[in-house]
């Protein structure tokens, strides 16, 4: 039997590391996962083990070549982003990779934002809302002023997904999606690096940049498969997307965030927009994606602890609670609490301020919990919807399943076509699919994504 042409695909999360081998119809013909203990920096912070990740990769590909049923074609890695790795000239990590959650010193980004222009307006600049590490630029900024023999020493500061490749390559490079999300390291206005790099004599430490469809050649002697140079997940996530509808959409991906985003809305961030948790990242064709931000996910799983301890059910129950239009319709016509949304306030819901009391049970309750989550998600997409004529909402990840949060957003965009869109890894595929060309002989499907139907008219699922 001719054995199976395949792409590796690292996709590396904060929590869960996972393999994929993907045939060229992209579907999945091999996949493990597996989780790291977690290491401490010099500060006691806990952070990745970045060894085990180096070893994990080379350990798969051995594993990889033993299935002779498998012919590897390409590699390519997603991980989440603001996260720097800093190497020397010969490619060794020169510090551990410092988690984006550590603090930072208040000093120093006063220092920093004294230097380079007041907060609102750097951050219009760099479509970068204020978020301290979060910010990876600030984290170059941090480790020249913190810890400046270590800074000398640094050849190139690689984001994750890049230094990944390059432990299969050989080669350094930086990428648009990784440098253009909330980094503070891009001028939008300019389309190129904001001039605080030049300023701090950091530009001369980021690697060349590479399309991010780009192929490199595997270092190994003897290797024929081509190397990816990586993706920020949050754009590989979008490519199956992109590459499968033409028409202008949205994109709202649920999970712990419900980030809507609009690779079509080209227009400049506000200072409203950032003042309401809204971004812009650079997808991998190098153009704009607005995106704005909800902490829906994380709310939503707290409110349904508080219906599930005040009624004395399981929570289980509210994974399958159906649409219910009678009721949705009854407490749309009472009186409306409204979720302060001045001053970055969008991220609490009004149902947090409820008396559970008034409710007859606790399906009520809840519908009136995906009621106030339904306003929230209103205002917020619609921050990514404004000046852009968009005909459809794409809804994936844990919320396209809820048939409550479904019919409720159709209802709010009547004038849209709303979808529940599922498929399986769509990061993974996307990463996948970034380097099509390089790797896979067959056109581009047009069946990777299966679409659900809401109506706001009807409030009928087809």
């Amino acid at each position: 039997m001719e054995p199976i042409p395949v792409i590796a695909v690292f996709d590396v999360g904060k929590t869960n590391k996972k393999l994929f081998l993907f045939d060229e119809n992209y579907k999945i013909v091999f996949e493990r996962t597996a989780r790291f203990l977690e290491t401490h920096d010099e500060d006691g912070d806990a952070c990745e083990n970045l060894d085990s990740l180096r070893l994990s990769v080379f350990d798969s590909l051995r594993e990889i070549f033993k299935h002779k049923e498998f012919d590897l074609k390409a590699v390519n890695f997603s991980t989440y982003g603001a996260s720097f790795v800093y190497v020397d000239e010969h490619g060794k990590p020169l510090t551990p990779l410092y988690n984006y959650l550590k603090p930072y010193p208040p000093e120093l980004g006063r220092q920093f934002y004294e230097n380079y222009g007041d907060e609102a307006r750097f951050a219009l600049e760099t479509a970068s809302p204020v978020l301290g590490n979060l910010n990876s630029g600030l984290q170059l900024y941090r480790l020249k002023y913190e810890q400046p023999e270590v800074f000398k020493r640094v050849k190139y500061a690689l984001h994750l997904p890049q230094y990944m490749s390059y432990l299969i390559s050989g080669q350094m490079v930086s990428d648009l999606t990784s440098i253009g999300c909330h980094t503070a390291l891009w001028d939008f206005a300019k389309n190129t690096y904001h001039n605080w790099l030049n300023a701090e004599e950091i530009l001369p430490k980021m690697a060349p940049l590479h399309p991010a469809d780009s192929v490199l050649p595997a270092e190994f002697p003897g290797s024929t498969y081509k190397v990816g140079i990586g993706l920020h997940d949050s754009s590989a996530a979008l490519i199956p997307y992109l590459v499968s509808f033409n028409m202008p959409f949205v994109l709202i991906s649920t999970g712990t965030w419900s980030i809507s985003l609009n690779p079509f809305n080209q227009t400049p961030l506000t200072a409203d927009e950032l003042k309401h948790d809204c971004l812009n990242y650079l997808q991998y064709k190098g153009s704009p994606v607005k995106a704005s931000r909800l902490f829906t996910g994380y709310e939503y799983e707290q409110q349904v602890k508080r219906i599930a301890a005040h009624f004395n059910q399981d929570e289980i129950r509210y994974r399958t609670i159906n649409y219910d239009p009678a009721i949705a319709a009854r407490l749309n016509n009472q009186p409306s609490l409204q979720a302060n949304e001045n001053e970055g306030q969008l991220q609490k819901s009004a149902f947090e301020q409820r008396d559970l009391n008034i409710f007859a049970d606790d399906v009520e309750a809840y519908h009136q919990l995906m009621i106030d989550i339904i306003a929230q998600q209103t205002i917020s997409t619609n921050y990514v919807l404004n000046g852009c004529k968009v005909k459809r909402i794409f809804v994936d990840g844990g919320f396209s399943k809820n048939s409550v949060f479904m019919h409720l957003l159709a209802l709010a965009f009547p004038h849209l076509e709303v979808y529940a869109a599922s498929m399986a890894q769509a990061t993974a595929v996307g990463t996948a699919l970034a380097i099509h060309h390089a790797w896979n002989t067959k056109t581009l499907p047009h069946d990777l994504i299966e679409l659900k139907y809401y109506s706001g008219v009807q409030s009928e699922v087809y």
